[in-house]
């Protein structure tokens, strides 16, 4: 579908089918309701994507976003900050907020290891995670990198490298979604289901 139409349609077409999660058919199906948009509409699409790039940076303490030096949860003086839930990225944040289950504070990596595409502990904020552990405030840190590969092996090295602190290490547990059906499930999916395991009070 690349190159079928002129100029200026063409360039965004390319331009939406670089976003993640969007193909070629969406990046055409996106641009054609931009071209047939009301002007309004567009302008402000335009001012909130300039404003995202001018106002948003990443919380200098978690790396979260934010729109000021630190976000508004490690802000929050309610926070619990002995509990620290390290994640992938600030999106993941947003999932677990939304759970409503944790009153901790989060670190987030900005990614995970992945040697395939050349991405090391030296690529995440895995230094600035130590810095934030050496006072002796945190108690317990919690792995809530993804069900992966690159976030296992990301667990794996943070788990490794945290041994010995005197702080506990814990991993959200994983397994088999509700609703699901046993035959679907994969044996990585199955196997952690196994082991996280609990006992039924009768």
């Amino acid at each position: 579908m690349a190159g079928v139409y002129e100029g200026a349609v063409q360039d965004l077409i390319d331009e939406l089918g670089r976003l993640p999660g969007v193909g070629p058919k969406s990046a055409q199906r996106i641009a054609f309701h931009i071209l047939s948009a009301d002007a309004d509409d567009v302008t402000r699409l335009v001012n909130a994507l300039t404003q995202v790039k001018e106002r948003v940076r990443f919380c200098e303490i978690c790396g979260n976003v934010s729109e000021g030096p630190r976000c508004r949860i490690c802000e929050d003086p309610r926070r619990n900050p002995t509990v620290l839930c390290v994640v992938e990225e600030a999106k993941d944040v947003v999932a677990i907020e939304r759970t409503r289950e944790f009153r901790g504070r989060y670190h987030v990596l900005g990614g995970a290891i992945n040697p395939i595409d050349g991405v090391g502990p030296d690529d995440l904020r895995i230094r600035e995670l130590m810095t934030r552990l050496a006072d002796g405030e945190v108690e317990e840190v919690i792995l809530a990198t993804d069900p992966n590969i690159e976030g296992e092996a990301t667990a794996t090295y943070l788990a490794r490298l945290l041994r010995g602190m005197g702080i506990a290490v814990s991993r959200l547990a994983s397994g088999l979604p509700v609703g699901g059906d046993l035959e679907y499930a994969d044996e990585v999916t199955l196997g952690r289901a196994f082991e996280g395991r609990r006992r039924v009070e009768s």
